[in-house]
């Protein structure tokens, strides 16, 4: 894998990592809680959809929230506000709650009909010398198997997530390594 190991961004290509990109779809597809945590809706909606089930208490725990019962309650009353790291951390276990509790529903949307079919952006050369610019067109791909990516997006695991991510692209034989960064990615099941 020579492209993995080369300085991306080093002669002025913009993009991202096409695993993030694909996460970012992921998380779309996933919906959630619009409002920012920072407000009022949206912490109390976060708490009241961890807060129904010993997994969302759990959730809380691994992301680090180790508050009293009492302190809990009145964040869910409202009458004492969490500090903003709590809230960063309310609001990443509310995310990797959810990415859990939908990760089944989106691997059977996903892996339903012989896969779903994904839009390849090329990254962005436009800040790239000419005589550094690569050839690269939109391409499509269909995934069949999401099993990894969809766990590893579930984890939270972004190592895990792009070595996944990287064994689909594989299917684009030699030219694989110049969309391991993208502009964007589309998909929709």
């Amino acid at each position: 894998m020579p492209d993995r190991t080369h300085e991306f961004g080093l002669y002025g290509a913009q993009g991202e990592r096409g695993s993030a990109a694909a996460a970012r779809v992921l998380d779309s597809l996933a919906g959630g809680i619009s409002s920012p945590v920072s407000s009022s809706r949206g912490l109390s909606a976060r708490l009241r959809y961890l807060t129904r089930s010993k997994a969302g208490y759990e959730a809380m725990k691994q992301a680090g929230i180790n508050v009293t019962p009492r302190t809990m309650k009145r964040w869910l009353v409202g009458t004492q506000r969490p500090n903003n790291a709590n809230l960063e951390k309310i609001d990443r276990a509310y995310w990797m709650f959810r990415r859990q509790n939908v990760a089944k529903y989106l691997l059977k949307r996903l892996n339903s009909r012989g896969g779903t079919r994904v839009e390849i952006h090329p990254l962005d050369q436009s800040r790239v010398l000419v005589p550094r610019q690569r050839v690269l067109e939109y391409r499509k791909l269909n995934i069949r198997h999401w099993d990894a990516i969809v766990n590893a997006w579930a984890k939270g695991d972004s190592r895990m997530l792009d070595d996944a991510w990287i064994d689909q692209m594989v299917e684009l034989g030699s030219q694989w390594g110049k969309y391991e960064y993208v502009t964007s990615v589309g998909f929709s099941a």
